[in-house]
């Protein structure tokens, strides 16, 4: 089997417009939490996100491609040119064809999913735009992204959740693993932060009510936590080969060496609180590298801020490395304490993070653990 690499890295997020922007902010434990500026959200009960600010779509897109995209489709492929680029990897017709895309989403293009139910309602169906169903379809992240650079090897979307792009990611080094693929673009995508989106997770009680204080609402292990805050974004990585990598002088940032899934069957939303599932689907993934617990430095946890997740997480990791996690010897942080849960697109982001905390060996904080 080969052995799978990652060369490249795109990021858009609440933290900055690139790679090294978002890392940079992130090690200075800044904040990309603020007031919803993109709606008006004066009238709901949340009123905070963690939202890409100075996106301009105009300055890297064609009118065609803004006019077929949902908002999680620009930012993939903005985020998936500039892992090519940082990649150095060459676009040559034989790489095309064996170059594939698996972009993992949560939910699509939710803005135009109510503003043409609107206009369904008030003007009639004929007013619906042709452009609605490829605007809104989740795998049009992953598909856009193969149209602009002409990659014709696998191209889908994993959609799973908070979920999403880590099973993304695992697709792709599993495509890379058996010889099928060379390299693949992998990653995540998510635009949530709409009023459909903010009115929808609030009224399931998922959504810090911290309103006045936006930079301290994400606060993992915390507790005063009361919920997570909801973000968008997106991030590619360029997972290939080492064969390939090495053939062609690439800078490796880290090894995918090994990849678990599992599901505790539980409930629709609230994790099983003995964190069984977690801990098996890290115990897959360790076994499948033929690694030892001992070994691991650094986890990089799902930790939303919600009072019912956090703790079965931290359940699940104590159980897997017993007294190093205890005695403070293994370094565990979440980033989302800055960024806000990218739902769909976490996977991916988090993925590349811990890629550039192992290629520099910096830890990222975790924000407002005032209180364990």
């Amino acid at each position: 089997m080969e052995r799978v690499v990652i060369t490249g890295i795109g990021m858009v997020t609440p933290m900055g417009l690139t790679k090294d922007l978002s890392w940079n902010n992130i090690l200075e434990g800044r904040s990309g939490i603020g007031v919803i500026e993109s709606f008006d959200a004066s009238g709901y009960p949340v009123r905070i996100a963690g939202e890409v600010k100075g996106f301009d779509a105009k300055a890297h897109l064609t009118k065609k491609q803004i006019k077929e995209m949902g908002r999680f489709a620009k930012l993939s492929v903005v985020a998936s040119r500039a892992c090519v680029e940082d990649a150095g990897l060459e676009l040559t017709d034989e790489v095309r064809e064996r170059c594939g895309t698996i972009i993992g989403v949560g939910l699509g293009g939710l803005e135009y999913l109510y503003e043409y139910s609107v206009v369904l309602k008030e003007r009639g169906p004929r007013k619906v735009s042709p452009y609605f169903i490829p605007q809104v379809i989740a795998n049009l992240a992953a598909g856009q992204v193969a149209i602009d650079m002409g990659l014709q090897g696998p191209s889908y979307c994993t959609t799973s959740a908070c979920s999403s792009s880590a099973h993304a990611l695992g697709d792709a080094a599993d495509w890379i693993r058996w010889g099928r693929s060379d390299v693949v673009l992998a990653g995540g995508a998510e635009a949530t932060v709409t009023g459909l989106g903010i009115a929808g997770f609030s009224s399931m009680f998922a959504l810090s009510k911290r309103n006045d204080e936006p930079e301290k609402a994400s606060r993992p292990w915390d507790r005063g936590r009361d919920g997570f805050v909801c973000a968008e974004g997106a991030a590619t990585l360029l997972l290939e080969s080492e064969r390939h990598a090495k053939a062609r002088g690439a800078r490796i940032y880290a090894e995918v060496a090994g990849y678990g899934a599992t599901c505790d069957a539980y409930h629709i939303t609230k994790p099983d609180p003995d964190g069984a599932g977690a801990l098996r689907a890290m115990q897959d993934a360790l076994t499948m590298a033929k690694l030892d617990p001992s070994v691991v430095d650094y986890v990089n946890a799902h930790a939303t801020s919600t009072p019912a997740g956090d703790p079965q997480e931290a359940k699940a990791i104590i159980e897997l490395f017993g007294s190093r996690a205890l005695d403070k010897e293994l370094w565990v942080s979440s980033t989302k304490s800055a960024m806000g849960h990218l739902l769909g697109g976490a996977g991916g982001v988090e993925a590349a993070i811990c890629a550039l905390a192992l290629h520099e060996g910096k830890v990222p904080p975790t924000l407002n653990l005032d209180d364990p």
